[in-house]
């Protein structure tokens, strides 16, 4: 029975060793090989093997029987050299042996489970163009020669391709088995499957790449972030209007270099993170008025709608407007603090005033225009009716005033006419209006007037103009006054009617010799006038 049961064994050795005594010793060595390969499996794998003869198990044996298509392949070296194989079990991984060729002729069943491949079709393929994946195959190859040339074992990773067509990685091992001699009788190598691992390396590799991508963005995203507000900072820095934000706690955000022309603050000295109160003790002593801002200011933080354009006079002459309005947060519910617009508009008030002077003043004597008169003709008319007073108007021309102008020129009538201005101008009292309608023409406006005192009005005018003397070159000359009265309620509260009332009572006064004073009619005496010439 020993005997049958050994002639696959005996049959694949080389001739000579075909004996009885040969089948023995082999049983025994498988038995004690069985033993070592288990107790070297549960050690470290030695950097180099033991050189002690190691014969095949049984099955694996058949497994290298197998790899020829008529029987036992030869040994890898000549006769008499010891073979080292070692047999480790498909749970441990892969196991296999190549000749110094380069030639796989024997490899454990654990390559099926992992590839699908039967060991006869590993070995009869060629384990390197059949099972490692294309761009593999070179880089394999230089590995196995370099296990061919070194003494040490060396660790690379691999693919292989399953039979399906599935890619698996593997951590393979090279390490090349010599005998007592020293020569070298073929490359051990070992794989071990490294899927999972590969795909965690995957996983966490794309968790990283995700990683910095998102880093990437968020850089990308912050150095524009940066960019903008640098531009907006610079932006607001040139404006000429003060720009001050305060955050949700009224605390300091950011103010620009305006703000602090405007206010007199130091230019260096920062502000940002102080509170409202503190900023307001900066600047509450250069106010004309700090209660009243302050009045302003808690009427401003106890609405959150935009507020009017407020005025802020300062000691030193300057006017300030401040705006404010709430800023949104980005869902627009919670306001995330509140800007604050400061604009110096003490130039603008007076280019407004001279523009509006321009406008409503007569540019030779700087006393109301025409324009101005008929403005406030209706308005003292439109206050008359509701308050039930009347509005008087005296019309004013000057007798004498041509000749001054033939025989002195225009330069010396404007010294009249500027002289007599002055003069007028302080007779007339304060809720009274002077103005200059042109040429030689002249009106005065008067409020809530009765005819007493418009008659009175009328005399004292007539009395300064008289009295006034001008020097033309050698001559002193003078003019009087003509002057027509009209009273608003003697012509239906109608401007037009009022001033053409006004126009006839003055040549009135003037065809008496000038001088002088006259009082319009009525509309009701001119219609009886009218009916008795009639």
């Amino acid at each position: 029975m020993l005997g049958m049961a050994a002639l696959p064994v005996y049959a694949a050795l080389p001739p000579g060793m075909e004996s009885p005594v040969v089948t023995l010793t082999a049983g025994l060595a498988t038995m004690a090989g069985v033993a070592g390969a288990y107790l070297f499996l549960r050690r470290q794998r030695p950097t180099r093997p033991e050189k002690t003869v190691l014969p095949v198990e049984q099955g694996d044996v058949n497994a290298w029987s197998c790899a020829g298509t008529g029987g036992a392949l030869p040994a890898p070296l000549d006769g008499g050299t010891r073979y080292f194989l070692e047999a480790a079990s498909a749970d441990r991984g892969i196991e296999g042996w190549f000749n110094a060729e380069g030639s796989l002729f024997w490899i454990n069943g654990a390559i099926e489970k992992a590839t699908g491949y039967s060991i006869h079709e590993v070995l009869a393929g060629g384990f390197i163009d059949r099972l490692v994946y294309d761009r593999d195959q070179r880089y394999c190859r230089d590995q196995f020669a370099q296990a061919l040339e070194g003494e040490a074992s060396t660790e690379f990773e691999l693919r292989l391709v399953t039979k399906d067509g599935r890619t698996v990685w593997m951590l393979g091992r090279w390490q090349p088995i010599r005998n007592d001699e020293g020569r070298l009788l073929g490359v051990r190598a070992t794989l071990n499957d490294i899927q999972a691992r590969k795909e965690a390396e995957y996983k966490l590799l794309e968790s990283v790449a995700a990683l910095r991508r998102a880093q990437a963005l968020s850089e990308h995203y912050l150095r524009r972030s940066n960019e903008e507000r640098s531009r907006l900072s610079a932006l607001l820095d040139v404006v000429r209007v003060g720009i001050l934000f305060m955050d949700a706690d009224r605390r300091v955000v950011y103010c620009n270099r305006a703000l602090h022309d405007i206010w007199g603050l130091a230019p260096g000295e920062t502000f940002v993170g102080v509170r409202d109160v503190v900023l307001q003790q900066h600047v509450m002593e250069r106010i004309a008025d700090p209660t009243g801002y302050q009045r302003h200011l808690a009427d401003v933080l106890s609405n959150r709608e935009p507020s009017e354009p407020f005025e802020i006079r300062f000691l030193d002459g300057r006017i300030v407007t401040d705006f404010s309005r709430v800023v949104p947060g980005p869902d627009g519910t919670r306001p995330i603090g509140r800007i604050w617009v400061f604009e110096d508009v003490t130039e603008q008030r007076k280019v407004a005033g001279q523009l509006m002077r321009l406008a409503e003043r007569d540019p030779l004597t700087n006393i109301y225009n025409r324009r101005r008169f008929h403005e406030e003709l209706e308005r003292m008319l439109a206050d008359g009716c509701r308050h039930a007073e009347d509005v008087g108007l005296l019309s004013i021309d000057l007798d004498g005033f041509k000749p001054v102008n033939d025989n002195f020129g225009h330069q010396a009538g404007d010294r009249v006419l500027i002289g007599l201005a002055t003069a007028v101008v302080a007779v007339v009292r304060r809720n009274e209006m002077f103005f200059r309608m042109g040429g030689d023409e002249f009106a005065i406006l008067v409020p809530s007037g009765t005819k007493t005192e418009l008659t009175e009005l009328a005399r004292r005018v007539c009395a300064c103009i008289a009295a006034l003397r001008f020097d033309c070159g050698a001559e002193s000359v003078g003019v009087t006054a003509s002057v027509g009265i009209a009273i608003s309620s003697d012509c239906g509260n109608h401007g037009e009617s009022l001033i053409g009332a006004a126009d006839r009572a003055m040549y009135v006064a003037k065809s008496r010799g000038g001088n002088g004073w006259a009082f319009a009619e009525s509309d009701e005496e001119r219609l009886d006038r009218s009916g008795a010439a009639g």
